[in-house]
């Protein structure tokens, strides 16, 4: 199944509904301190791409890319609507996050993600399209509640 992906409206009643279960969702799962999810304004930043991935009028899928510098992005607010996972939504959502990427001329993409077993699906997805270990990036600091992965886009 595919979903249209669209530049994310936050605005939209859908989409703020959405987000605001992820966020709450990943924090009531993170110790405290350690949540790292974006909240509205942070998704209207200027350094902040945003889409919404729709199945229908249903909206299924919400990501993003921060750019961190002129070579590297951060993957953000990466969530699929609970009663729609395991239907390749998310992949298709983090594939557009990718392309978009390169399209810009990243040549690295990294994000946070919790460690605890509740993200568990997260690191499936990350490390099936080839993000892999690394340390904190942008900031992050050593947390043994998240893990830092990242793609290298030059192709080596």
């Amino acid at each position: 199944m595919t979903i249209e992906i669209r530049a994310g409206d936050t605005f939209d009643p859908r989409v703020i509904a959405l987000l605001d279960y992820h966020v709450t969702a990943a924090r009531a799962q993170t110790a405290p301190g350690s949540a790292h999810a974006l909240d509205l304004a942070g998704l209207r930043a200027r350094d902040v791409a945003f889409w919404t991935g729709w199945d229908g009028e249903t909206l299924v899928a919400t990501g993003a890319l921060k750019t961190l510098s002129p070579g590297h992005g951060e993957v953000k607010s990466m969530h699929t609507l609970q009663t729609e996972r395991r239907r390749g939504f998310g992949g298709q959502m983090l594939r557009h996050i990718i392309a978009e990427a390169r399209g810009r001329g990243l040549q690295r993409l990294s994000l946070e993600t919790g460690s605890w077993d509740y993200f568990k699906p997260a690191h499936a997805l990350y490390q099936a399209h080839g993000f892999v270990l690394c340390g904190p990036f942008e900031g992050y600091v050593e947390d043994p509640n998240s893990l830092f992965l990242m793609l290298d886009l030059t192709g080596g």
